[in-house]
């Protein structure tokens, strides 16, 4: 075996040196990948919390005529039964019809 022997055995030996080493390379990097893939999860920020949406506004209803008379007989009864004195009658007249 000559010079040129020698060198072309060099040279496929470097050859297949340098494409095993690619190699293992390649697979490693793949699996440092994999792990880091399966590690993100664990350092995932917190999802966005979810609130409930606003509730709708209440407008105050027009006043009903009949209810308010309703509410004012009755309050007269419980003055009338001795359940309510008259003071808290008065105020809860007043505070009935918004004077």
């Amino acid at each position: 075996m000559g010079l040129i022997g020698g060198m072309a055995r060099t040279a496929v030996v470097a050859g297949t040196a340098t494409a095993v080493s690619n190699r293992v390379s390649r697979r490693q990097a793949g699996r440092w990948a994999a792990q880091e893939q399966q590690a993100a999860p664990q350092y995932a920020p917190p999802p966005e919390p979810q609130y409930a949406p606003p509730p709708e506004p209440q407008y105050a209803s027009a006043p009903d005529p009949d209810a308010d008379l309703a509410r004012l007989k009755q309050l007269g009864d419980l003055r009338a039964a001795g359940v309510l004195t008259e003071q808290e009658f008065q105020a809860q007249k007043a505070r009935l019809l918004g004077m």
